[in-house]
């Protein structure tokens, strides 16, 4: 199966809010958004097979992201609901999936947590050098602009680039705010600062693949073949064990080898 059936595209245009009548309009709207569904990506398009706030501003199917943004009216107001969200801090923001930035509903966070961060024991072991360095710095002072970040730690632009996409993929740091004046730049802070309850909730590596099954199923209807797994860099077998513990629940039905589709669908 390659393509999916229209019932389940009108059940994410839904989910997704792919429909006029349920585009998203305020911060609080992205919020409710991201409980409702438990993840949704930030500033992509129909491309990524993914919900996004873009997506849901425009209300539509084929939301396809302009090369030129700036002048497009969905997306500056997605850009301006994305920075408004993150400056809330009631959802989850980071580069938690494959490099693009992603909102996560607080229940999803110990999930995330327990497939993709470390602890603090375990930092040394795992964390580059300069990532480590940069979580110093943030620990004493606990929120510092990029700029601010860099000079303290005497990286590169790159060199603390790539730490911060690090240490965020990690769960350590996340955007606290974005600020435009007097020039564009991200104020960062420790994630455990934020989100410390979630965090601080441990869930073992079997129970995360299941929630994050059950969370990508309700949120799309149906998977198909290894998708689950390519969404998120996770083998074929865990995905497959989670998704068939989602069918002994009578959560999920197999409708054929690989493809799974919502038991209330």
């Amino acid at each position: 199966m390659n393509q999916l059936p229209e019932e389940i595209e009108a059940y994410r245009d839904r989910k997704w809010r792919r429909e006029e009548s349920l585009r998203v309009d305020t911060a609080a709207d992205v919020e409710q958004m991201v409980e409702d569904i438990g993840l949704c990506l930030g500033m992509t398009d129909v491309r990524k097979r993914m919900p996004s706030v873009y997506i849901a501003v425009c209300g539509r199917r084929d939301a396809h992201m302009p090369r030129n943004v700036q002048k497009d009216t969905e997306a500056s107001k997605a850009w301006v609901l994305k920075d408004e969200v993150v400056a809330r801090g009631k959802v989850y923001y980071g580069k938690v999936y494959k490099g693009h930035s992603m909102f996560l509903a607080k229940r999803m966070i110990p999930v995330f947590n327990a497939l993709w961060g470390c602890s603090k024991k375990g930092e040394s072991g795992i964390l580059s050098k300069n990532a480590q360095a940069v979580l110093k710095v943030l620990r004493k002072e606990f929120e510092l602009a990029t700029a601010d970040l860099r000079e303290a730690t005497g990286l590169t632009r790159p060199e603390l680039t790539k730490a911060l996409d690090e240490l965020q993929k990690r769960m350590k740091v996340v955007p606290q705010e974005v600020v435009y004046v007097p020039k564009f730049t991200y104020i960062w802070t420790l994630a455990e600062m934020r989100f410390s309850a979630s965090l601080t909730r441990k869930m073992n590596r079997e129970d995360a693949l299941r929630e994050l099954a059950r969370t990508y199923l309700k949120m799309c209807g149906m998977t198909l073949v290894g998708e689950l797994a390519g969404k998120f860099g996770l083998t074929r077998k865990e995905a497959g064990r989670a998704n068939h513990e989602l069918v002994d629940e009578g959560f999920a039905e197999r409708i054929e080898k690989g493809v799974y589709k919502l038991s209330e669908l």
